[in-house]
């Protein structure tokens, strides 16, 4: 098929920034898998379907023939340097606004380093697990970590984008409970923030006798204490981020059912292989969105395929465009590149047949590229 629709400008609405140094072949590759596990002995993970999309998108951009070898690919990265070859990339999304979930550990460039090497607006969103962190290493008690985090979500969301929040995967052999449709008790959230604050305290001993502790970093909110930090985000107004991962969006339907009304929007991110489960959330709920996210890079050749399975189920005007891309500027690449290559598909094939006139594709196209997350996250 030949009859595409372009997808001209996009909102990556949510993305993470890229690693500053410089990554050797095993490095680099083990960043294109999806659950970070190994590759199988004797294989690699440039045998993926993101693998062989970076190897289509990335090698002409630094000037060297689509699907070089891997080897040849990086010596070339190597002579132009992390940071030339980073501008190169990012420049080449097309994207010209980047918001950016700065809650991941590691040596990563911040909104200012994106804003400056992709040439886009870059705004902060706010990871509210690590708020909470920042706040716990800075307050004695319970009751002052309480009234001080109530006042650093407040102080955020002045100058935040969006919040963003993990939904919890059930442990092997058992089952996560659904995301809180109230605010916890203030006896239980007490209690909850007591147990966290222990805990933490207690993994920063274990690292002071060098007995594996991680500091206190490592140690996950207890369920009460993210309940509290969700509805306290909900109340800020602000759009809240929910990374579903590999969780079942029906744990949310509660949560969802209950904000409904409250002025806050909830985005499903990253929500493959359960896409048709997120993208059926966001149609019974007008406050409630989809976000396309990983699904073109990881899916590759058959990315087309799984963006007409989510539009078969969710309005246009709640399907959002992100690459959830980290730390490799490849795949902040490969995300724009994909998307627009298989949403010009999917829209063309509709125009192709008769469904759609050329000028509602267009229009469409322009809406989950960047329409919708200007309309949602407020951007000019």
């Amino acid at each position: 098929m030949t009859n595409t629709v372009p997808v001209a400008d996009l909102v990556d609405q949510n993305c993470h920034g890229v690693l500053r140094t410089e990554l050797g072949l095993g490095t680099f590759e083990a960043r294109l898998g999806a659950a970070r596990a190994p590759a199988a002995p004797g294989t690699t993970l440039f045998d993926t379907q993101t693998g062989f999309a970076v190897r289509r998108w990335c090698p002409p951009l630094l000037g060297l023939e689509a699907h070089c070898p891997p080897a040849h690919y990086l010596a070339r990265r190597r002579e132009l340097g992390v940071a030339e070859t980073s501008r190169r990339l990012l420049r080449a999304t097309g994207v010209s606004a980047h918001l950016v979930d700065t809650g991941l550990p590691g040596d990563l460039t911040g909104p200012a380093e994106m804003a400056s090497a992709a040439g886009s607006e870059v705004r902060e969103i706010v990871r509210l697990e690590i708020l909470a962190e920042h706040v716990a290493d800075t307050s004695g008690t319970v009751d002052a970590f309480l009234v001080n985090l109530g006042e650093a979500v407040h102080t955020a969301a002045s100058s935040a984008v969006a919040f963003t929040s993990g939904v919890a995967v059930a442990p092997v052999g058992g089952k996560a409970p659904r995301v809180a449709p109230e605010p916890p008790e203030p006896v239980r959230l007490r209690a909850a923030a007591g147990r966290w604050l222990a805990r933490r305290e207690e993994e920063r001993r274990a690292a002071r006798r060098g007995t594996g502790g991680r500091g206190g970093g490592g140690v996950r909110v207890e369920p009460e204490l993210l309940d509290h930090l969700r509805w306290s985000a909900v109340a800020c107004g602000l759009p809240l981020q929910l990374r579903l991962g590999a969780a079942d969006p029906a744990r949310l339907a509660d949560f969802a059912a209950a904000t409904e009304g409250h002025g806050c929007d909830l985005v499903l991110l990253h929500g493959y292989p359960h896409h048709r489960q997120a993208a059926a959330l966001a149609g019974r709920h007008p406050h409630v969105y989809a976000d396309l996210g990983t699904v073109p890079a990881r899916t590759g050749a058959r990315a087309a395929g799984v963006l007409a399975e989510i539009m078969e189920l969710a309005p246009f005007g709640k399907l959002l465009f992100s690459s959830g891309a980290q730390e490799l500027p490849e795949l902040h690449l490969v995300g724009a590149r994909q998307f627009r290559e298989a949403l010009g598909r999917v829209l063309g094939g509709w125009v192709e047949d008769g469904a759609w006139t050329r000028q509602d594709a267009a229009r469409v196209a322009t809406m989950i590229g960047s329409g919708n997350a200007r309309r949602v996250y407020g951007l000019g």
